[in-house]
């Protein structure tokens, strides 16, 4: 059953049982005041009756009632009947026998006292209906007859029966009525409940999620809020369903890569190690080459079994730091001295291969500076920027500085290298992403920068990069500093 439904039948049964209990309170108000008014009647007459005890020799003992009352109670419209238990023959009044011809009636007398129902009651006889107030009749403390007094009551049956009829009827069409009108309302109501059912709808077996519920009716109404509701769930599934694709082609992405990069050493490895197999093998076959040629090209295979070894080796180092970062690896930190830090990377760095000249800044800055932060990573950041700045620079010079801004301190390595491409920039912290410029040119696995960009995350800071092609690229590391007590914007 629809919600529309269930709640168009609650309201018709609620309903229902209202008109119930007012019908009910209207008939009983009538018909208690109808023949409350017929009651009064009845009562003012019985006060004022005078019934006389009687003998003739006719009809022995009898009682009777003056003419006076008689005709009192006809012009009152009533009727009176008494009857005596000694002679048990009830006596009427001129208007109850001529209605008793009439109709046939014979309303029943109680013959002894104990059949004597005193009060008011309904009786039908004959299909008439008459309202009879009956009492005993007391001789000497005994009770030896007793009267009733009549008031024909048809017309009041009638009219509280049309009246009941009409109660029933006029319920039962506004139940109809207001369930159809409300089955109508309700639908109208909850229209823009179906209408989010349809979009959900389209919304499931499209493909599409930047779909949204169009909001419809007043503002501040249930169903705008639900739509809202609904809409930011779609906007949130929506960010993590991209989050989630775009996390799937990058490790589609990454595992191609990485096995690229992992395919060309040990080809290059297997290629060399063939080449020695198969030349130590043919040695004691004649025309083949001398001692010395075979020692230089075994040499020469054996260094290139070495470079391209170490290069794994680097491959795989670099991406175990990956995977501790994707791992949720959490560095140990301490508080690191700046310039004792830098001063040791600017003079290891002079041992790295390289073209360019190697110039160190002024780093006066660090004196006596901090930061919370793990010393051998924070070196492998910065010898990464200075390697690839070694790599992209033929000619030219790469340089260190330092750099303060208000509570960060500052680490600037900028090279005259190649540069690259501005549009470039948001996507050079990608696992194996490798600028265009460089593609070909220069070796190496596009991970140092992703590792680089890691450990600055890890130690609160941020990276700038300001490159043009042809005239270099700056990289300035940011990082927060801290005191000698652990105070500042990185607390310990």
């Amino acid at each position: 059953m629809s919600i529309r439904l269930r709640l168009t039948v609650w309201y018709s049964v609620l309903l229902a049982f209202t008109l119930f209990l007012f019908g009910i309170a209207i008939y009983t108000f009538v018909d208690y005041n109808t023949y409350a008014h017929i009651k009064s009647r009845i009562q003012a007459q019985v006060n004022q009756l005078k019934v006389l005890p009687t003998i003739d020799l006719e009809n022995g003992f009898y009682f009777d009632v003056p003419k006076s009352d008689v005709k009192r109670l006809e012009d009152a419209e009533l009727y009176i009947q008494i009857v005596s238990f000694r002679n048990k023959t009830p006596r009427m009044s001129p208007n109850l026998k001529e209605l008793s011809s009439e109709l046939g009636l014979n309303i029943p007398m109680p013959q002894k006292a104990s059949q004597i129902n005193e009060g008011y009651r309904k009786i039908v006889v004959n299909g008439y209906e008459f309202l009879v107030y009956e009492n005993a009749i007391m001789l000497a403390d005994q009770v030896e007859g007793a009267f009733q007094v009549f008031a024909f009551t048809g017309l009041e049956a009638l009219f509280t029966k049309e009246l009941r009829s009409i109660l029933i009827i006029a319920s039962m069409v506004t139940i109809v009525l207001a369930f159809s009108l409300g089955l109508f309302l309700a639908q109208k109501s909850l229209r823009p409940i179906e209408n989010i059912i349809r979009a959900t709808d389209r919304i499931q077996k499209g493909a599409d999620l930047s779909v949204r519920i169009p909001r419809e009716g007043p503002p501040d109404d249930e169903v705008g809020q639900l739509t809202d509701r609904i809409n930011s769930m779609l906007g949130r599934m929506e960010t993590f369903y991209n989050e989630l694709d775009e996390a799937y082609r990058a490790q589609r992405r990454f595992v191609s890569d990485a096995s690229h990069e992992l395919r060309t050493p040990l080809t290059t490895i297997r290629g060399n190690v063939d080449l020695l197999q198969k030349m130590w093998m043919q040695q004691q076959e004649p025309n083949q080459m001398s001692q010395s040629e075979r020692e230089l090209m075994s040499l020469e295979a054996l260094r290139d079994i070495a470079d391209e070894s170490q290069r794994m080796s680097h491959l795989v180092n670099d991406l175990l730091s990956l995977a501790r970062a994707d791992a949720g690896y959490v560095m140990s930190k301490v508080l690191v001295e700046l310039k004792p830090m830098v001063e040791e990377v600017v003079r290891r760095a002079q041992f790295l291969p390289r073209k360019a000249e190697w110039e160190l800044g002024n780093i006066d800055v660090l004196e006596d500076l901090y930061v919370y932060g793990n010393k051998d990573y924070l070196q492998q950041m910065l010898f990464i920027f200075i390697e690839n700045a070694f790599k992209y620079t033929q000619e030219g010079k790469v340089r260190l500085t330092a750099l303060r801004q208000d509570n960060q301190i500052g680490l600037k390595v900028d090279d005259t290298g190649i540069g690259m491409n501005e549009k470039e920039v948001p996507y050079i912290f990608e696992r194996f992403y490798r600028a265009d410029v460089s593609r070909g040119v220069t070796s190496g696995t596009g991970l140092g920068l992703a590792i680089a960009k890691w450990i600055i995350d890890e130690h609160r800071g941020s990276v700038e990069v300001v490159t043009k092609p042809g005239e270099g690229t700056s990289f300035i590391v940011w990082l927060p500093l801290a005191t000698v007590d652990g105070s500042g914007d990185y607390p310990v």
